[in-house]
């Protein structure tokens, strides 16, 4: 791809000098104060990445610095010009793109017409150039070293091949400053190092990427730069050189996240409380019935952390929805609490068991975003507190009082609406949820996707606490460190297959990857 020149309005950066830069922003809503005189430069080619807990500030200042929000105080200068937007169409004019988590695509569109929708090539300005819009898109997105096809439908897309149809559009716009917001939370490990690689091929280029992570172990591969905010002021900015993570978990919330009393938790138990044999599980596509889980077999004790580890695709989702009774398709094998057979056909015999699954997308799956945190946390309840036919209030708030204090549930009320809370406050509701049908066995899948740091360490704490009170655990999680800090053992699966099941003293990133690569999947199954 030719190195675009930087949109001439604003010209080009001298030599050392930012193409972007905010100096001393500050930002209200109403009374709360969400940035305080906070600075960020970007320097051409450079992949700066801006980090803090939820709230911190950092998506403010990226929203100031792409036209969202207009009325603020400081400056905002491009390419050493003073700039001040008046919408998104001014920053895109200015060579300025964001990505937002939540992708901006048209799902019944095609590729092509979603990288120029808005602005669809023409012939004598009245018809769509359908033909042009194709070449220009095959040629944009071979530049990128994307293998997509510009007719393929965007809904019928993987997410991340969706993200690098975003990359495009921006990219298409003339963008030299791209803006990425959480951009990995929905990707594959595979489809996370094709976005490396292009940010890279693009930072090459000469185009100046803001990333925006949760993700310390990304920000440590890709940032040639670090900037750190906290409570809406700015902490810290380094080479990534000069930082590691210790360092950057502390600027962020002023404390290290793992406490080497909690890592080195003991689990007590004896008998097992859940008994899993020779699970196996199969769903139906076009082609017919496919294994998608084979021979999976463990035990959970009472106030036993289980941890299930894997790559993308492994397996580990679909046993916790086998045990839960809502895999869509046909499950077979034994499973047995306190040593009894029991089938769970549906989540209300799961439930009745008293097991509870917090699921991975907490957003689709698990919260009524629109509803209340009481009508959330009472939602399982409402049947059995109903009196009547009639709602038990007094009963919900109850239930809704006694969640937010004992999670630490931080809100202005039982009635604040769930979509208006952080991830990690959110994440708390539906572990209350859950937590206020008084399980015996919690299923957690990814329990900290998208939240903060800080967030993390307190649904940590909250998961040993609900140890050492006798819940038995098991934990589906991506991210190596934190299986390897919470579990007392780990059970490996890789291609439907579990490959090992590792004590905490034998457990590490190294062993677990090794079990989890494809070739151990038909090898013999370790204990």
């Amino acid at each position: 791809m030719a190195d675009r020149e930087f949109p001439q309005d604003h010209g080009a950066p001298s030599p050392g000098q930012p193409v972007l830069a905010a100096n001393n922003v500050s930002k209200a809503f109403g009374g709360v104060v969400a940035l305080s005189d906070v600075s960020f430069d970007l320097r051409r080619g450079e992949i700066h990445a801006l980090m803090g807990e939820n709230g911190a500030g950092k998506s403010t200042l990226m929203k100031i610095v792409s036209g969202v929000y207009t009325d603020y105080d400081g400056t905002i200068s491009v390419a050493g010009q003073p700039v001040r937007f008046s919408g998104v169409r001014d920053a895109e004019d200015a060579g300025i793109a964001i990505i937002h988590q939540e992708l901006n695509l048209v799902p019944e569109l095609t590729v092509a017409e979603n990288i120029f929708l808005g602005r669809e090539k023409l012939i004598a300005g009245l018809i769509v150039d359908r033909k042009a819009s194709l070449a220009a898109s095959r040629t944009l997105l071979a530049s990128l070293g994307i293998d997509l096809d510009p007719e393929a439908r965007v809904g019928g897309l993987r997410v991340g091949e969706q993200q690098l149809v975003e990359i495009a559009k921006a990219l298409s716009k003339n963008a030299r400053i791209l803006i990425m917001d959480e951009p990995t939370s929905a990707l594959s490990p595979a489809e996370c190092q094709r976005l490396f690689r292009i940010m890279r091929q693009l930072a090459a280029q000469g185009v100046a990427i803001v990333y925006i992570s949760h993700r310390i172990d990304e920000v440590m591969h890709l940032a040639d730069r670090t900037t750190v905010f906290r409570d809406g002021r700015h902490v810290l900015t380094r080479a990534m050189s000069e930082l590691n993570e210790d360092k950057l978990i502390a600027a962020m919330v002023g404390r290290t996240l793992l406490d080497a009393s909690t890592a080195m938790r003991a689990a007590h138990y004896d008998m097992p409380i859940l008994t899993v044999r020779d699970l196996s599980f199969d769903r139906a596509d076009r082609n017919g019935w496919r294994r998608v889980i084979s021979g999976v077999s463990f035990d959970l004790g009472r106030g036993e952390i289980l941890g299930i580890g894997g790559l993308l695709g492994a397996g580990r989702t679909e046993i916790l929805q086998a045990i839960f009774g809502s895999a869509q398709g046909r499950v077979d094998g034994d499973i047995r609490l306190d040593g009894k057979p029991v089938a769970i056909r549906s989540p209300r015999d799961a439930r009745h068991l008293g097991i509870a699954l917090v699921t991975e997308d907490r957003k689709a799956e698990g919260l009524y975003l629109k509803a209340s945190i009481v009508d959330n946390v009472a939602l399982p309840l409402v049947g059995a507190l109903s009196r009547f036919g009639l709602r038990s209030v007094s009963g919900e708030k109850a239930l809704a009082d006694e969640a937010v204090k004992a999670l630490g549930i931080r809100c202005s009320g039982i009635d604040q609406i769930a979509n208006t809370l952080s991830g990690g406050n959110q994440q708390k509701v539906v572990i209350g949820k859950w937590l206020a049908t008084k399980p015996r066995i919690l299923l957690l899948d990814e329990p900290t996707r998208g939240i903060d740091i800080g967030a993390k360490r307190e649904i940590y704490d909250l998961v040993f606490k609900l140890a050492d009170q006798g819940l038995a655990i098991i934990v589906v999680s991506s991210e190596m460190p934190e299986l390897l800090h919470l579990s007392d053992r780990i059970l490996v699966m890789a291609e439907g297959r579990q490959t090992g099941i590792l004590p905490r003293n034998q457990a590490s990133e190294e062993r677990i990857m090794q079990l989890a690569a494809p070739r151990h999947a038909n090898g013999r199954t370790a204990a």
